[in-house]
């Protein structure tokens, strides 16, 4: 009897899509056949010794979920987090830039997307098969509209940013406006960050040389706008050229410390540049109306008196702390706060903390006939003494609900007395 042998679907897929990509014609060029997990797996046969690396690269990715990807799209799609769990850093990055694509337009769009983008992301034979018909059919990517826009949008936003963030005034005597020359290096990546989604990629120094000869257009056209927008717009009409093509094999699935890593420099180093633009360009106005650079005032700021108590005032409970323990510095930071109102309370009756129950009565009745609304004639004084015996009551009823508090700190305690207005 004779062994029979069981080959995965998987694989039944992927010898299809390259026994296709091998003999078709379409294209009148040879495309060379994509590489996927599926066809170089674990349990793929090779030769000779295969680094851990290689192992990873080659292993199935995990597969990801239709429902998670929606439910990340639904409560955090603006903030990019289907992206980030499909692996599509570049992608999420650009969507929590523009909080989802320009204040949720794209976010909106992707709504019948997901589905296609899991199948990316689980390298789903069916996806593969289309993919390589694509590859089959086209040399290089078409042209999209879409893609297109998306990179002369995202250019000009990273150029204008850069803009704004470049000081206009001196910065400890220096002259920076010099700087203006990074613009067209942001929005070169900008154009190269959109072109390099997905399945499509190409080089940042096409973007880049094409931005820099496009760039000195600002000192014949004066509006800024114009200018940054004819930058971005040839960017990436070099990149569409030149510089895109396929990518033919899947991304190598990084970790999540290394990814961690990327996507936080990439974030701080865009919030460095709306900091900049906040601290050295920004203005606040003042209590006549006149405006006030951010940073001088975050200057006087410092300078002032309240800051400096405050200072003070957290050096001492730092220095108090070390001595006491952080236990008890907090019981008197939390008493310190009146959360129950009982030192306010002292303040409205006007008795000591450490007076006892009785001297307490007797200045509540005290207060309440001197500060009876009926004895006040004024009808524009009564509204005042109203409030103020609603206060005296409000006191004396903190003050009796935490009588058992008190008992322990004043041994004066003594026995309630009959209230006798």
């Amino acid at each position: 009897m004779g062994t029979k042998q069981t080959i995965s679907p998987n694989a039944n897929a992927k010898a299809k899509a390259k026994e296709t990509v091998d003999s078709s014609p379409a294209s009148g060029s040879k495309v060379e056949p994509i590489e996927t997990a599926a066809a170089t797996g674990p349990t793929a046969p090779r030769k000779g010794h295969v680094r851990s690396n290689q192992r990873e690269a080659n292993a199935m990715p995990e597969q990801k979920s239709v429902v998670v990807a929606y439910f990340l799209w639904l409560f955090g799609g603006i903030f990019g987090l289907h992206h980030l769990y499909l692996h599509r850093d570049r992608h999420a990055f650009v969507w929590w830039c523009t909080l989802g694509g320009y204040m949720g337009i794209g976010w909106i769009g992707e709504i019948f997307l997901i589905p296609e983008y899991v199948r990316d992301a689980n390298e789903d034979p069916q996806f593969v098969q289309s993919f390589v018909a694509r590859l089959q059919a086209y040399q290089k990517p078409p042209y999209s509209s879409k893609r297109f826009v998306g990179q002369v949008m995202i250019g000009y936003l990273f150029g204008q940013v850069c803009s704004m963030a470049i000081p206009q005034t001196l910065v400890w005597g220096l002259d920076l406006s010099v700087m203006h020359w990074s613009i067209p290096v942001a929005i070169s990546l900008g154009v190269w960050t959109v072109g390099n989604i997905g399945r499509e990629q190409g080089v940042w120094w096409h973007c880049l040389l094409a931005g820099l000869l496009a760039y000195p257009s600002r000192y014949f056209i004066y509006d800024e706008t114009y200018s940054l927008l004819l930058t971005a717009l040839v960017s990436a009409l070099v990149f569409d050229a030149l510089s895109k093509q396929w990518r033919r094999t899947p991304p190598r699935r990084r970790g999540v410390g290394e990814r961690s890593v990327k996507l936080t420099a990439a974030i701080l180093v865009y919030c460095s540049l709306w900091g900049s633009f906040i601290y050295f360009n920004g203005t606040i106005s003042d209590e006549d109306g006149g405006e006030v650079p951010i940073h001088e005032a975050i200057h006087n700021f410092l300078a002032s008196a309240w800051w400096t108590d405050l200072k003070q005032a957290l050096h001492d409970t730092y220095n108090y702390a070390q001595h006491h323990g952080w236990y008890e510095t907090w019981k008197e930071v939390f008493e310190s706060m009146d959360v129950d109102g009982e030192r306010n309370s002292y303040k409205v009756l006007g008795v000591s903390a450490t007076a006892s129950q009785a001297e307490i009565t007797a200045a509540y009745r005290r207060l309440s006939k001197e500060n009876h609304p009926d004895k006040v004639k004024d009808e524009a004084l009564r509204a005042q003494a109203h409030q103020r015996f609603i206060e005296i009551q409000q006191a004396y009823s903190v003050l009796s609900k935490i009588k058992s508090n008190r008992r322990r700190k004043n041994k004066q305690y003594q026995q309630d007395d009959a209230i006798v207005l």
